[in-house]
């Protein structure tokens, strides 16, 4: 991946030049990977972080307290790392902006198998006693050089992602500290009873050589083929000589079989097979897992499976016989045996699955606490217990089991299955279920409290909470909290060598008080030599070899990230419950479920009060995101070439906030660059160019407020309110935690903000207007644009600081803030809410809309005017807004003439479709009649229908939202296009004249030139003579007769090409077509000219004045001339006055004009 490092000397420069105290010019072209390069050197250079902290504080604000779960640093941040972290900043810098002190902590997990894995691969480790032959020490030595491998990597992506978070001040699972509060918090659950040892049937990794809980077996499931097999067990004593038959996917379990279990309700069949005249039970159901066809056996009776329990067969192996035979190796029943798969008789290993432990159990085939037959070793290979397969891998041993039962006539038939399998989610390798004695948290004794403290949480999505954790939590099982494992927490329990003394030790000085040890480390080397007298007589206890599962400490963070109740004891019982919490879908069953679980078992309360919860991110083609298969771009090659605040948004604006799968798709940040940060970009850029040229043309410096504006302009009061109800949404929203409903009105807000206030505004806030509508309209652009910035400065930091620093040089000095992450988000001015304009202005935004809609179909170009728009619409608000916006909609739909009634005049058909889920579940059988009957309406009974609000038909009275009823024209269409919308019909009138092509090809010119001047990288303030060139004819006609009109946005008339001075300085040229007819432009440098007739009354040597004046800078003698309304000129050692479109013109144009 590419390094986003670049040369601090440029950085200190970059950030020097942030910290301007007057407005700066906006470039048109933006880079904002790197602007944000400069906005990170600005934060380092005032430690932007640190300093809000350090302020919130010293304003004494009240705490929001955020738990950050710790990820491994053994691996690189992915994509689902950059989005978790995205929502946990965007929600942790709106707190802070809204008035919190909020400090956030970032931690490491540095325990367990992740770790572990990859040093046993370095290492060449295959079992557990290879760790033991090297010393638990040197193998921890290990696992510690590598935990903060790519913490360096972490540390340059999450700020280059500008999330702010302490990394310096970190906390990480080793740190003796954290561990011994693990220790504190195993102490607690431990006197309440919640801690037991226990033997238990559970998902083993024979790679990682230890036991995972039930939701990291889940984490991993993969199709793969796997033997199946049936197997005969012929029952003893019985004549003929007949044989139970067992279906298993696993034949190295079958060396442990201790017994068969078949359903005590369900049916069973004695048959035999007509081919080899051999006798079989079967369960009726599943004769088809043995015969394909019912002509290759005969059915001799049928039983209940009740009625075989305790039937007696011949051991499939002898390995276990002479411990076990007197209460093994018969028939039991249990429900869980079902007939949709197998044969409907199950083989019994005990120790290799968990219903298989709980029915020998249940039957007394093992006893509770003794040692189950379990001939496999931590690394999942046979003991000597099972001499003929002893040192085989399990899995490897298959064929070899197979082989050796089909030897001895009892393999009846064998094949491969596929099937969905758990796999280890580290090794990548097939898990087994296997007996472990292991260390458990009595999960299910506090089940109700779990339920009912989830209650009290508030989740984002709710469906997670109410459905998929609620669901997890009332199956809860007792949770493994003990790994056969090294590097890790030690289990603080301490045993005598009978197991009857057994006591956990809390803390540090606790060991030092009952060992007389003293120690400063907690890991496996230091504390497990360390023994403890016993206070009965037992000698010495020593330390359980387990050590913790990583999972136990990272649901301990909330108090071991501060050594709670060692240190920070106030503090942390002041923040508890955490407000904030954030991860992904996955961790339902992982750290929500760990902190719960945890958090209940201490204080009977969830740590958390609020978490939202992410999906995954998948590759474009909807599969997972892969290292080997390369089908997802380096997030940090998308973030050097989009920047880090598109990856952002566009992680935040999609389903994936929702608990929902996101596609990833590079496009969709590149969109999030062109649609929302290029226009609110340019809308910026605009108000800059605006403020500048009002600064030059009228000497005054323009000072802003993020006061109220109070306007009689009606786009004023618009967007006034529609930024005061963005706030007041935002606040509702945000603080229910929906980022998935705050984003969209966001952007809709930037939206109305650039393609309609400051479109329809343009005139007015460059002065066309007058100097106190610019002024007004100024004042109001950046009131708004600032409460957007301010609004949006959670979602994207780094765009927002580079805005907020250069536009807040318009405020007064006091009201600077040196970022605008110390400001607080506005509060929603109550003077400004205003819902009517609100919705007055949305109504004429439809239209516009729909009359584009209509112009697209007819193939007419905006710049070609046309005759009329006609709305017909039974609501007289509705005509009344449009009517009182009437000139807007003139001019943004490039119209004549706007009329507004109710009147339809036969124009308008209605038609109607029933609601069917409404209607349908309130009719029942009767809607099919009058679904019939509503198709048949006619236009007067819908008219009746919207004026009574309600109808009856076929005998049912219908009302409300009963009906949909849509609109249509009826009328002639050959000029006319109409659009319907809520309960209104819009005619616009394409027909044609002379006078509306003209105008039209007057506006194409306009725009041509405008394009030139963009091309030839011209600002608004730079002056230019524009000569032109086209034949005779419509063009022609249309630039001479509507010059003035053209003049009006181009600022100069255009002048005919052969007129240019040969002298002139080109500075850029175009060759356009308007229509079919050719048109050549060519922009010059505007000069200052002088009317030699009228010169002749204040000099005499008119040559000598002329040539003074063309030595002159042009934007100099502009500002001169606005001031005074004249020029002085020094000619012949007297000073001479030249009046302003007098004497001298600033164009050839105006002086032609003159002429």
């Amino acid at each position: 991946s590419c390094s986003f490092l670049i040369s601090p000397l440029l950085l200190s420069r970059t950030a020097e030049k942030m910290d301007f105290k007057e407005l700066q010019d906006v470039p048109m072209d933006v880079k904002f990977p790197a602007q944000e390069e400069a906005i990170l050197a600005y934060w380092d250079e005032i430690d932007a972080f640190q300093t809000s902290l350090k302020m919130s504080k010293e304003e004494g604000r009240p705490e929001f307290t955020f738990y950050d779960g710790p990820p491994f640093a053994t691996g690189m941040p992915h994509y689902g790392h950059i989005l978790a972290g995205t929502i946990k900043d965007c929600v942790t810098r709106y707190a802070h902006m809204t008035g919190y002190h909020v400090e956030r902590k970032w931690g490491w997990d540095t325990h367990g198998l992740p770790v572990e894995y990859e040093i046993d691969q370095k290492l060449g480790i295959k079992s557990r006693q290879d760790v033991l032959d090297m010393t638990v020490k040197k193998y921890n030595d290990e696992c510690r050089s590598v935990v903060m491998r790519y913490a360096g990597e972490w540390k340059r992506v999450v700020r280059r992602l500008a999330r702010w978070i302490d990394m310096e001040n970190d906390y990480k699972t080793l740190d003796p500290t954290f561990m011994e509060t693990v220790w504190w918090v195993c102490k607690q659950m431990f006197d309440k009873d919640l801690v037991y040892r226990g033997y238990k049937v559970m998902p083993y990794s024979t790679a990682c050589a230890t036991p995972l809980s039930n939701f990291e077996a889940g984490q991993n499931y993969k199709d793969v083929s796997d033997p199946e097999c049936v197997v005969a067990f012929p029952v003893k004593d019985m004549e003929p000589p007949t044989s139970f038959l067992a279906w298993t996917t696993t034949p190295w379990t079958l060396p442990s079989n201790l017994a068969l279990c078949v359903n005590p309700a369900m049916e069973y069949s004695t048959i035999q097979d007509k081919k080899t005249e051999a006798i079989y039970i079967v369960a009726t159901a599943r004769i088809i897992q043995v015969f394909k066809k019912p002509t290759e056996y005969t059915v001799m009776k049928t039983c209940l499976g009740s009625e075989l329990v305790g039937l007696k067969y011949e051991p499939l192996f002898p390995y276990f016989v002479a411990t076990k035979g007197d209460a093994a190796y018969r028939v039991l029943s249990d429900a869980y045996v079902t007939d949709t798969g197998g044969t409907g008789v199950v083989h019994q290993a005990p120790a290799f699955g968990e219903d298989d432990y709980r029915v020998c159990l249940a039957h007394g085939v093992i006893e509770k606490g003794e040692s189950v037959p379990c001939p496999v070793d931590d690394d999942g290979r046979f003991t000597d217990e099972v001499p003929d397969f002893v040192k085989q891998h399990v899995k490897e041993a298959d064929k070899a089991i197979l082989a050796d039962i089909k030897a001895r006539g009892r393999l009846i038939k064998s094949g491969a299955i596929k099937h969905s399998y758990p796999f280890c989610w580290r090794s990548d390798t097939p898990l087994i279920y296997k007996a472990v004695p292991s260390w458990f948290v009595k999960v299910e004794s506090i089940k109700e409290k779990l339920v009912k403290n989830n209650e009290a949480t508030h989740w984002v999505p709710d469906f997670v909470k109410e459905k998929r954790f609620h669901n997890w939590l009332v199956g809860a099982r007792d949770w493994a909290i003990s790994r056969n494992r090294f590097w890790g927490t030690p289990l603080p329990i301490w045993r005598s060598d009978d197991w009857e003394e057994i006591i956990c030790v809390g803390s540090i000085d606790e060991l030092e008080q009952l060992s007389g040890v003293r120690v400063t480390d907690l890991h496996k080397d230091s504390v497990d030599h360390i023994t403890i007298p016993s206070k009965q007589g037992r000698g010495d206890l020593k330390r359980v070899d387990e050590v913790f599962d990583c999972w136990f400490e990272s649901g301990s963070m909330p108090y071991a990230q501060c050594h709670y109740p060692f240190e920070n004891k106030e503090r942390f019982e002041k923040g508890f419950p955490a407000d904030f919490i954030a991860e992904g879908l996955d961790q339902t069953r992982g750290w929500f479920y760990t902190l719960t679980v945890i958090g209940t078992a201490l204080f009977d309360s969830s740590p958390f009060k609020h978490v939202i919860v992410n999906g995954l991110v998948l590759a474009s083609d909807g599969k997972k995101m892969s290292k080997r298969l390369k089908n997802y771009p380096d997030p940090e090659l998308v973030i050097n070439a989009h920047g880090a605040d598109a990856l952002r948004m566009y992680l935040i604006n999609s389903p994936v906030v929702r608990a929902e799968e996101l596609r990833f798709r590079e496009e969709g940040v590149k969109d999030v660059v062109r649609d929302v940060f290029l226009p609110w970009y340019n809308a910026y850029r605009f108000l800059v160019q605006v403020v500048k040229q009002y600064e030059e043309e009228n000497g005054e410096k323009i000072v802003c407020s993020m006061a109220f504006q109070k306007s009689e302009n009606t786009m004023d009061q618009w967007v006034q309110a529609a930024a005061a109800g963005l706030l007041a949404f935002v606040k509702k929203e945000m603080e229910a935690y929906r980022l998935y409903t705050v984003v969209p009105r966001l952007l809709r807000f930037i939206e109305d903000l650039t393609n309609w206030y400051v479109k329809m505004n343009r005139k007015r806030l460059k002065g066309t207007l007058g100097r106190a509508d610019a002024k007004q309209s100024i004042a109001v652009l950046f009131k708004v644009l600032m409460e957007l910035t301010r609004a949006m400065a959670p979602l994207t930091p780094m765009l927002c600081e580079m805005i907020y620093l250069n536009l807040r040089t318009l405020l007064p000095e006091s009201e600077r803030m040196a970022s605008v992450h110390f400001t607080r988000i506005p509060e929603p001015n109550e003077e400004a809410l205003d819902a009517r304009m609100e919705e007055k202005v949305r109504r004429m935004q439809v239209l516009i809309e729909k009359g584009r809609n209509a112009r697209d179909k007819r193939g007419v170009s905006l710049r070609i005017p046309i005759k009329k728009i006609t709305v017909i619409c039974p609501n007289p608000d509705v005509l009344s807004d449009l009517d009182s916006l009437r000139a807007y909609i003139l001019e943004e739909l490039n119209i004549r003439e706007l009329e507004v009634t109710k009147e339809e005049g036969g124009l308008v058909v209605r038609s109607a479709a029933p609601d069917n889920t409404i209607l349908g579940k309130r009719l029942g059988k009767a809607f099919r009649e009058v679904s019939q009957a509503i198709k048949g309406l006619t236009n007067e009974q819908l008219i009746q229908y919207e004026t009574e609000g309600k109808l009856e038909v076929a005998g049912q009275e219908l009302s409300g939202d009963d009906l949909k009823v849509s609109r249509a024209f009826n009328g002639d269409t050959t000029h006319i296009q109409a659009e319907t919308y809520e309960d209104c019909l819009a005619m616009l009138d394409f027909e044609m004249t002379d006078e509306l092509r003209k105008e039209g090809l007057a506006r194409e010119v306009v725009a041509r030139v405008q394009a030139l001047r963009k091309k030839g990288g011209l600002q608004v303030a730079d002056m230019v003579e524009i000569w032109y060139e086209c034949a005779e004819g419509a063009l022609s006609a249309a630039i001479t007769d509507l010059m003035s009109t053209i003049a009006a946005t181009t600022k100069v008339d255009l002048l005919p090409l052969a007129q240019k001075p040969a002298a002139a300085t080109v500075l850029v040229e175009g060759d356009e077509e308007i229509a079919g007819a050719k048109l050549k432009l060519v922009l010059t440098p505007a000069e200052l000219r002088c009317d030699p007739e009228a010169c002749k009354a204040i000099t005499d040597d008119v040559d000598a004045l002329i040539q003074a004046v063309q030595g002159l800078e042009l934007k100099s003698a502009v500002k001169a001339l606005d001031r005074a309304g004249a020029l002085p000129v020094t000619v012949g050692g007297k000073e001479v006055s030249l009046t302003y479109n007098t004497h001298v013109f600033l164009s050839t144009a105006a002086l032609q004009k003159k002429a």
